[in-house]
């Protein structure tokens, strides 16, 4: 395994020599941005959609509660998904069926139940998206690499969070949210397309999905619980990845609130519009784009523990800094801050979890971790939403931000001991 507490980027190829030189990454990297510029955009179609239909905090903690927490509970079985089977046919299947589901959301506009339904069905056709496209970047790109890679990816993704509100605000204008929507299952239909033209992506042995055809049912479940088991056994066991995981648990489950409790902030507090909250939304996707932008280029050495570090302390002071702000371009500025510190979280996280686990457990080992993430921060929806209508957006983001911070400093002690033990370990197990 190597270092995992550092990384050796001096004298690689740039982004853009990286996707020049490497046809099946670059195919990955523009179905990805596709598919989640469409997403954001469905997203903050959504939310303002829920806002005001349902007018309460609860009912977007609720919208938001479906698409993080429910699939947090089948987080065990989502990655065991692309460690058995074909990771290419498990992403192009993934994104025709989410734009199914979101095509429908479009027609129907239902209410509140049957919406929180279908969202929660949406997210966790997408639990099992996620572990199968980020374990497919080592098998597409050298380990050297990873980093950038995974910058790149974070960079036409989650730097999308930038763009794609900000295009909300412009298209809602002129455009429904039933138009956004169906624009966002128009982007998982090309990215399907895209992902075909990718090579197959084999599971961790060629004849298991042969052996898998002509095993008896029974033993097929079975065979999937062992799975299952093995991958959350292997979370709990390992320590840097178990260490990872609490801390960014507790970071999220003070943090993730501020998805809830921006709208009402920019709406109500600031008496802004909803171009005004799409503008407040856009500006964590701008310190995204601009902090995945930098890690991309950086050619020095970067300690990926403390990459992580300074990313926990970036978002939640950004929250912090929001609550405090008095116009909507200061709630602006702030969430930028918060996006840099979440672009250092993704880079960080995701390169010492490709390096530190075993290729056959990282599917399990991506979705095992999601999914706890993702009841971290259905959790944070829910007693957040209900702090929200006690108190207010302001009280909200600064008690939240006040939490992330003591997390970090939790984190400041941890998360490097627990890297270093980890090469350690690597260095005397080499041969």
């Amino acid at each position: 395994m190597p270092d995992a507490g550092v990384s050796d980027l001096a004298g690689r190829p740039g982004v853009a020599s990286l996707l020049r030189a490497n046809p099946a990454f670059r195919r990955l990297w523009t179905a990805r941005l596709l598919s989640f510029a469409g997403d954001s955009v469905g997203l903050i179609a959504l939310m303002l959609y829920t806002a005001e239909r349902f007018g309460t905090g609860l009912a977007v903690a609720l919208l938001l509660l479906a698409g993080d927490f429910v699939p947090g509970l089948l987080s065990p079985f989502t990655g065991v998904v692309s460690d058995r089977l074909d990771k290419r046919a498990v992403m192009v299947g993934c994104e025709l069926i989410q734009g199914v589901v979101v095509c429908v959301i479009a027609l129907a506009l239902p209410g509140l139940p049957l919406l929180l339904v279908l969202v929660a069905v949406q997210a966790c056709v997408a639990g099992i998206f996620q572990p199968a496209s980020r374990s497919a970047v080592p098998v597409l790109v050298a380990d050297a690499d990873l980093e950038r890679a995974n910058a790149a990816i974070g960079f036409g993704t989650n730097g999308m969070d930038g763009f794609a509100p900000l295009a909300g605000a412009a298209l809602l204008a002129w455009l429904s949210v039933r138009d956004l929507l169906l624009a966002d299952a128009a982007s998982f239909v090309i990215s399907a397309s895209l992902l075909v033209g990718l090579s197959a992506l084999p599971t961790r042995s060629t004849a298991e999905p042969q052996r898998q055809a002509h095993t008896p049912a029974r033993r097929r479940i079975l065979g999937l619980l062992a799975d299952a088991r093995t991958g959350v056994a292997h979370l709990w066991r390992d320590e840097l990845l178990r260490v990872l995981t609490l801390i960014f648990c507790a970071v999220v489950l003070f943090n993730a609130v501020d998805d809830v409790a921006l709208v009402f902030l920019a709406k109500h507090t600031l008496h802004g519009s909803n171009s005004a909250a799409s503008l407040v939304y856009a500006g964590a996707g701008l310190g995204m784009l601009a902090g995945f932008w930098l890690l991309a280029r950086n050619r020095s050495q970067v300690a990926l523990p403390v990459l992580v570090l300074v990313g926990y302390a970036l978002t939640s002071l950004g929250n912090l800094l929001t609550g405090t702000a008095a116009v909507i371009l200061a709630a602006l500025a702030f969430q930028i801050v918060r996006g840099l510190g979440i672009a250092a979280i993704d880079v960080g996280q995701n390169t010492l979890i490709q390096r530190v686990v075993p290729a056959a457990l990282l599917g399990r080992a991506f979705g095992n971790f999601a999914g706890a993430i993702g009841v971290a921060a259905g959790l944070s929806y829910v007693f957040g939403g209900l702090l929200l209508d006690a108190t207010g957006p302001r009280v909200t983001l600064i008690v939240a931000g006040s939490g992330g911070l003591a997390s970090t400093a939790l984190a400041s002690f941890l998360l490097p001991r627990a890297a270093k033990r980890a090469a350690r370990r690597s260095v005397a197990a080499a041969p």
